[in-house]
């Protein structure tokens, strides 16, 4: 095979969303399977929706996803000498013809559909000759008899009669080139080698097709991806928890994760659920991409995240947190101290927003304590046992988690009391809470001295019956 290239050409309208990353990972797997060269192509000739904000955010969503891309990122607003060098070629050759009919009209296409019919061009201009104009827009002259046809990479043979195609326009009367040609000559140009892209675009390929034949080139590959459905098989929007890529790293979604989900959403390797990006490099290919629609799952994509979070090296796990303990009023946190931290976090958080809320009592005060388990742990009757769980905590040789564990199981035993009623009490002073990581673990983390003043603190609550503020 010879040189693969793909391309990604989002459009700067509106954030990059769940689908449009979809696209771009499989082009970009597409092209590092093959070796070959991956584009990005910014389409941004609708110079009233398009936004440069939204192009920043576009290119900083493919690098955090680590879609990095080989050329571009190209513009098309800056190819214009391009488009109307390609216009030229079909004006000369009889492809092409200037035009100066009005925009079809909202009453003209509805009385085109109340009779059955697809709302398309009449043809008024195509043998008039016209010269160009202020107010002429340049048309391409469709074939109206024969199929246009291709064998899709995903969908299998696909065919269109010509006669459904109308004459689209090509170049607007402003001089801004339609989405159909632009993509086209594009293409071309960049020697685009394979075409991946979204199942919605398939009524565009017949249209695209004819014009490479009218140029004389050969048209690329073409595949259709199948489109993101939320569970109720409805197309996929924010009300299934579709959001924008740089809202899933907000809320503390891992990359890798991120993109493991998405290369699994419509495609697969046996039954295989996790991979490396390595993995996902050497396996994917377009024939085991389904026809079916992908249904969008967030619990799934939960469940792939909190893996990645387990499966994290401490020392990167706490520079990936870092970020997200401001919102809880940590800043600037030692990071030796943090990568012990985050072990103890891991396997019961699924995203990092998650984990820096938990995170927060091994920095901070743990009071407010959580009113119900205060009300249950921290009563008076909970005193004696704190104070002898702090006297002998004071007077161990060393605060390891094999010594915590010999201190309490020599307390149950001489005390008769069971674990919980000892351990609690402690895990409210120290965390806060009821449920937290190991307590031995909290214990070694926090250190002696530290631990000692928040059980002290507990003390004095509990025989005050109120919180020491």
């Amino acid at each position: 095979m010879s040189e693969v290239r793909t391309r990604f050409s989002p459009s700067p309208t509106g954030s990059l969303h769940l689908g449009g990353a979809h696209t771009a990972l499989f082009n970009w797997l597409i092209a590092r399977h093959f070796h070959g060269t991956f584009i990005l192509r910014i389409e941004d000739t609708d110079r009233e929706r398009s936004q440069e904000r939204f192009v920043d955010e576009i290119l900083e969503a493919m690098h955090w996803l680590g879609l990095e891309w080989d050329e571009g990122p190209y513009r098309q607003m800056d190819r214009m000498p391009v488009y109307q060098d390609y216009i030229n070629r079909l004006l000369a050759n009889g492809s092409a013809y200037y035009c100066n009919c009005p925009p079809q009209d909202a009453k003209a296409r509805q009385a085109a559909m109340a009779r059955g019919e697809k709302p398309k061009y009449d043809g008024h201009c195509r043998d008039l000759n016209l010269p160009p104009g202020p107010d002429t827009a340049v048309r391409f002259k469709t074939p109206q008899t024969g199929v246009t046809h291709w064998d899709d990479e995903i969908k299998g043979p696909i065919a269109f009669d010509n006669q459904e195609l109308d004459d689209l326009v090509l170049l607007r009367a402003d001089g801004i080139p339609t989405y159909n040609f632009a993509v086209v000559v594009d293409d071309l140009s960049m020697g685009v080698t394979h075409v991946i892209r979204g199942e919605d675009h398939i009524p565009n390929t017949p249209r695209q097709i004819v014009i490479y034949e009218a140029l004389g080139a050969t048209p690329p590959r073409f595949a259709h991806m199948p489109l993101m459905l939320g569970k109720d098989r409805a197309k996929l929007s924010k009300r299934h928890g579709a959001l924008s890529i740089m809202a899933y790293r907000d809320q503390g979604f891992l990359p890798y994760a991120l993109v493991n989900y998405l290369a699994r959403l419509g495609w697969s390797h046996g039954d295989q659920e996790i991979f490396s990006r390595q993995e996902l490099i050497d396996y994917f290919a377009l024939d085991h991409v389904t026809k079916s629609p992908g249904v969008f799952d967030i619990e799934k994509l939960l469940w792939l995240n909190s893996h990645y979070l387990k499966e994290m090296p401490a020392p990167e796990l706490a520079r990936a947190v870092t970020p997200f303990l401001a919102g809880v009023g940590i800043t600037d946190p030692d990071q030796d101290y943090l990568a012990k931290v985050v072990p103890t976090l891991s396997a019961r958080s699924k995203t990092l927003v998650e984990m820096a809320e938990a995170a927060r009592f091994y920095f901070l005060d743990p009071r407010p304590y959580e009113a119900k388990a205060a009300q249950k742990f921290l009563s008076p009757a909970s005193v004696p046992h704190l104070q002898e769980v702090a006297a002998r905590l004071k007077a161990l040789p060393e605060v390891s988690e094999e010594a915590l564990n010999q201190l309490f199981a020599a307390l149950v035993q001489e005390t008769g009391l069971k674990m919980v009623n000892l351990a609690q009490p402690v895990r409210v002073a120290l965390t806060g809470k009821t449920a937290s990581p190991g307590l031995f673990e909290v214990i070694s983390i926090l250190g002696r001295e530290e631990t000692l003043r928040r059980i002290e603190t507990a003390i004095e609550y509990a025989e005050q019956g109120k919180s020491a503020q």
